[in-house]
């Protein structure tokens, strides 16, 4: 039996495309764009994934993400799961895992395996919520901070990407009219352009004994790390 505070969940989730819908929605699954389409009339219910060990695995290192970030990089975080609306598209909406107060980037907390993780990989699965949150908040600036299970910390920084979003928004567009019509979704077909990463650093926490001294890893200088602009293949050692 579904909790009451699921239940508001969900239901407020039906009301809007939020930035997981946004990866669906860009992506090359039909089933799941049709599945979400009848979730969005109430036609479904979502899939149940407490049995799904990724997605609780990235559930239960969310909060330990944000401390691990603000640790490692002095920001603080605000805006912590908030729900903003768009101003004019009111169909559009982002649930945010936070903001960097000082520079107001979106923050997106992920929990990604080793041997499926590389920055490219990071980067095209989970562009398109980026890119969708930015635009619904106006910013300039989104971070990806992952934590993988090959204990490496991960920040990815990007910018938005005004052609990007302008697909996006156009292929959610078309979304929400079949949600207000009935009418079945296509995929929209059209491939975005690769995903621009700015810059990379790389915390690796196998290669110290001392960080597991602390649930935060919190004195970062001297501690090995690499940070770089562009992208790089792979972070693996």
């Amino acid at each position: 039996m579904q909790s009451e505070m699921w239940t508001k969940s969900y239901q407020s989730r039906r009301s809007f495309i939020g930035g997981s819908d946004a990866r669906i929605i860009m992506g090359s699954d039909e089933a799941a764009l049709v599945r979400l389409w009848h979730e969005k009339r109430g036609e479904a219910e979502p899939e149940d994934l407490s049995g799904n060990l990724i997605v609780q695995l990235g559930l239960a290192t969310e909060d330990l993400n944000r401390r691990w970030y603000e640790a490692s990089t002095g920001q603080i975080l605000t805006d912590v799961q908030r729900q903003i609306r768009h101003p004019v598209l009111r169909w559009m909406a982002a649930t945010l895992d936070g903001r960097v107060e000082a520079t107001g980037a979106v923050f997106e907390a992920k929990f990604m395996l080793p041997w499926w993780f590389s920055e490219e990989a990071a980067g095209e699965k989970y562009m398109p919520q980026l890119q969708h949150n930015m635009w619904v908040v106006a910013g300039r600036t989104a971070v990806l901070s992952v934590i993988t299970g090959g204990g490496k910390w991960v920040e990815i920084t990007t910018h938005s990407d005004p052609l990007y979003q302008h697909l996006i928004v156009t292929a959610e567009r078309k979304f929400w009219r079949c949600v207000e019509s009935g009418e079945t979704p296509r995929l929209f077909g059209v491939e975005p352009p690769k995903p621009r990463i700015e810059a990379v650093r790389v915390v690796d926490m196998s290669a110290s004994n001392s960080w597991g001294n602390s649930p935060l890893y919190s004195a970062i200088p001297g501690k090995p790390f690499s940070t770089m602009s562009g992208l790089r293949a792979s972070s693996r050692p």
